[in-house]
């Protein structure tokens, strides 16, 4: 399990009902066909589920004790975890059992639990419900073989791999096995299922293994019965998924994905196959202090097995390049509208306590004053005060272009708002007077005295008016420390705080989209145009040509990637090493370069830029944390935050050295 990455396999073979010797190659095939750690196969898969009451004929059950013997033989060469249904009789009573296999030996016998009655259900007329504690019975050959629900299977060689079993009707009750064991530890949960298909039912069973693995914060497999069933009354279509903590990361879809098999065309086996990061589902169980494990998982007993700790390939694993932003346009759409909201209520309330009727932000014609100001408009509108209360002032300085002035003025007017212009060049020039600089010197002092006399410029405005200053950094830049210190680092309420770059660009568009379905062209256009802008502070001399000379992704790197860093970094809480391996399934090779259809960010970035913009996202980010120790409020608008008061009590002074040591390896 290196980086804590399994792969898992839930696999549905084609099946012959009560044939076993049919039955046990068929299921050989479909574990070594899955090339996983752990495989998941159907409720009775040995014997087929559908034998009715051939399950009380000796023969047959003496073919299923066999035949489970004989399938642990012959995947014995196997490098992986198998869980099979098998029919176990234990003390003159049938239980429907999962068999679970490692290595040739068969570690342990999990009965189901509960055995539905009801519609096409009749179960209890041959099995008995499971018993939870745990008692050795002979069973295929061996001894003691552990017999009881209350079972957990540990990797010795993979300690985040603790896996529990559940069979079909237990997912399905109030309280689901499931829930004590992953109490007990377990990280993954297998189910052997023969769930049939009904109009309906496909949907219902996918939200109910998703939102199970959400709630439960594991990994959850599950494998249903499909073809080679008999369909005397219902039809099994083979519906096999594998989740992680809500999200589904593969499925076979019911059905439609089943390979009708003919006669003399041997074995075949359909499946959902997902590589499953279990390092992940520890770091959010760790961040989840309601998430509640008993260290010494009383009452269940624990059987320990052994898997090669390999590198599993992250090609069947999607890994989103933009985890803040949502791929699929109707949920972008959504969730830009949600995160609008939230930052509009969040100022609505601060001017409201305040007593404000007057907002006064810095307008510069770039993305995150941009939105600033969209969301201020929105603010003013929600609390039914004219927009002409929100002062936007725009400050030209050195490097200030046309194109930029000419974007937040025309905004600004567009948006109903009261415009003024305050040029800082002339109080630039008598700040380097005063403190002896000289003004042909483009370093830090240079840059930074522009930007300190803008924020002058809006706090003094701001108290002659009564109003209050409205920040404009947003979450990537806070993180990095791009800011300038006791300057656009500081305001009195600021709005695109939890907002990361790749996102604001996004919010912009929103905002674009639903002017010009408005019929506001105009409005539209400008934001379409300062979404086509260079990011860019602006603090050094324009070109010859009028045109910026000074972009921020040339400097601080690409935002995409930041925001990738920052995302592994502090929602997953992932090493240096496993961010790295992320960011190269991520961006390698993945799609094309160049502008999306909003204007995103995106391109392709091999090892050694990864590695780069890596290095200095880590020295930045540790480096700078004294400027993110006294931010102003700001609303929190997803998971990731930096807020000193919230999401982030970080120290200003904690040392780098072990994150960079640990890259200088890879």
């Amino acid at each position: 399990m290196k980086d804590g990455f399994v792969r898992v396999a839930a696999m549905t073979p084609a099946l012959r009902v009560a044939d076993v010797d049919y039955n046990v190659d068929a299921c050989v095939e479909a574990v070594r066909a899955a090339k996983a750690q752990v495989v998941v196969l159907p409720e009775l898969a040995i014997t087929s589920y559908t034998c009715e009451d051939l399950f009380l004929q000796e023969v047959l059950l003496d073919a299923a004790e066999k035949g489970v013997a004989r399938l642990a033989e012959e995947t014995a060469d196997v490098d992986s975890l198998v869980l099979v249904g098998v029919p176990v009789r234990v003390a003159a009573k049938l239980y429907n059992c999962a068999a679970v296999l490692c290595h040739g030996e068969l570690l342990g016998l999990v009965p189901k639990r509960n055995i539905p009655m009801y519609g096409e259900f009749y179960e209890g007329r041959r099995f008995c419900c499971g018993p939870t504690s745990v008692s050795m019975v002979r069973f295929a050959g061996c001894d003691e073989v552990p017999f009881g629900t209350e079972q957990l299977f540990e990797c010795d060689t993979m300690p985040g791999l603790v896996v529990a079993a559940e069979i079909c009707e237990d997912l399905w009750v109030p309280n689901p096995p499931s829930t004590d064991a992953v109490r007990a530890g377990a990280t993954l949960v297998c189910n052997l299922s023969a769930s049939n298909e009904l109009v309906g039912k496909a949907d219902y069973r996918r939200n109910l293994v998703a939102s199970t693995s959400a709630r439960l914060m594991c990994a959850y497999a599950y494998a249903s019965a499909g073809w080679g069933e008999s369909t005397q009354d219902v039809v099994y279509g083979g519906h096999c998924l594998v989740a992680e903590n809500g999200r589904m990361l593969r499925e076979a879809d019911p059905l439609n994905d089943i390979e009708l098999i003919r006669a003399g065309e041997g074995h075949a086996a359909v499946g959902a196959t997902a590589v499953v990061d279990f390092g992940l589902l520890a770091a959010e169980r760790r961040r989840m202090s309601t998430f509640s494990v008993e260290a010494d998982a009383s009452g269940y007993a624990i059987s320990s097995f052994d898997l090669d700790v390999c590198e599993v390939s992250l090609d069947d694993r999607f890994v989103d390049p933009h985890p803040f932003v949502p791929a699929d346009p109707s949920r972008r759409a959504e969730r830009c509208e949600s995160i609008f909201a939230i930052q509009a209520h969040g100022l609505a309330k601060r001017l409201a306590h305040t007593h404000s009727r007057r907002a006064v932000i810095g307008v510069s014609g770039g993305l995150d004053s941009t939105l600033a100001l969209l969301v201020c408009a929105r603010a003013f509108d929600l609390l039914g005060l004219d927009r002409s209360g929100i002062l936007a002032i725009t400050m030209p300085g050195f490097g200030t272009t046309d194109r930029t002035h000419g974007n937040a003025t025309a905004m600004s007017r567009a948006l109903g708002c009261e415009l003024r212009e305050v040029n800082i060049a002339a109080a630039v020039r008598q700040h380097f007077l005063d403190i002896g600089h000289d003004e042909s010197d483009h370093s830090v002092t240079y840059e930074n005295a522009q930007a300190r006399e803008r924020t002058q410029i809006l706090m003094d405005v701001a108290n002659r008016e009564g109003g209050l200053v409205v920040g404009t950094g947003d979450l990537s830049e806070l993180a990095l420390g791009w800011a300038t210190y006791n300057a656009d680092h500081m305001s009195m309420y600021g709005v695109n705080a939890g907002v990361p770059k790749t996102l604001v660009r996004h919010l912009v568009h929103y905002v674009a989209d639903e002017a010009r379905a408005k019929g506001d062209e105009g409005l539209a256009a400008v934001l379409l145009d300062v979404l086509d802008t260079p990011v860019s502070p602006e603090l050094l001399p324009a070109t010859e040509g009028g045109k910026i000379s000074q972009k921020t992704e040339d400097l601080v790197g690409p935002y995409e990637l930041h925001d990738f860093y920052l995302y592994q970094v502090l929602r997953c809480g992932f090493a240096p090493k496993k961010v790295y391996r992320l960011a190269l399934a991520a961006f390698d090779g993945r799609y094309a370069g160049g502008a999306d259809a909003d204007g995103a960010f995106v391109g392709t970035y091999d090892a050694e830029t990864i590695m780069k913009w890596l290095k200095k996202f880590y020295w930045r980010f540790f480096s700078q944390q004294f400027k993110r120790s006294c931010l102003p409020d700001g609303p929190k608008v997803g998971s990731v935050a930096v807020s000193p008061r919230g999401d982030l009590r970080m120290p200003s002074d904690a040392a780098v050295a072990l994150w960079q040591a640990q890259l200088e390896t890879l």
